[in-house]
């Protein structure tokens, strides 16, 4: 005999255990946000951009030919960057508490396409520390590429600069939250269908049909007991007590 569910049973499940769905949203949705604001760590971001570029021809102008080799230039530059020979001199100038791969882990390199325009993002607890890695490294490449690559190709175009009052870019407790209530809502749900599952108590004459796979031929309805006196027995009473 198989067994189907309606649409009908799933709202009557979901209405019947809708407060143990709505603790569960409620109490993700809390956890998420005490994790977010009290426990993780904020974390900042900032960037500097260098530009990639060829010194002009002896005619004054930049050629396509400079251009497209600049571009291509670009994905070696990303890798240099991030590469012991740069990032040591960092660790060692800026006299960093922390390794190489430490420090790779905190700067992303990246630009845009057909862009000649790289930029070197950091990200760190501290702000003012972000904002000094990005332009220590932007700088010690700038000087060191000439002898890696044998060219003066690199500008800093625009530093890191540390705002009045810079936002941390994680965690989003919004973010968190809102993830945490869809989670806490479907575990809500699984659990409420998991319970109505395992229940096996009968509790109405379909559940009796359904599990005995038997017609209903009647219902035996509770009998109310009335101590109540009717005229005749009144009148006996009466003679009894004369």
């Amino acid at each position: 005999m198989e067994e189907t569910i309606s649409l009908q049973d799933l709202f009557k499940t979901i209405r019947k255990r809708l407060g143990l769905i709505a603790l569960l949203t409620i109490l993700a949705i809390t956890i998420a946000g005490v994790i977010s604001f009290l426990v993780l760590t904020p974390v900042y971001q900032t960037s500097t951009e260098i530009l990639v570029n060829q010194s002009p021809s002896e005619t004054g102008q930049l050629t396509n030919q400079n251009i497209q080799t600049d571009l291509q230039l670009i994905n070696t530059y990303s890798g240099i960057i991030k590469s012991p020979a740069i990032l040591d001199q960092v660790v060692e100038e800026m006299n960093l508490d922390m390794t190489t791969d430490q420090l790779t882990s905190k700067i992303t390199v990246s630009n845009a396409d057909q862009s000649q325009i790289v930029n070197i993002t950091v990200q760190d607890e501290d702000p003012a520390m972000a904002v000094e890695i990005a332009n220590t490294t932007a700088s010690v490449f700038e000087n060191d590429i000439q002898e890696l690559m044998n060219v003066d190709n690199v500008t800093i175009l625009s530093p890191a600069v540390l705002k009045e009052n810079p936002s941390p870019v994680a965690p989003n407790p919004m973010l968190n939250m809102a993830i945490a209530a869809v989670v806490g809502l479907m575990l809500g749900v699984g659990i409420a269908f998991l319970m109505e599952y395992l229940d096996t108590t009968m509790k109405d004459q379909q559940d009796i049909e359904d599990v005995l796979g038997l017609p209903l031929l009647g219902i035996v309805s509770p009998i109310v007991e009335k101590a109540e006196l009717g005229p005749d027995n009144k009148t006996t009473s009466r003679r009894r007590a004369g």
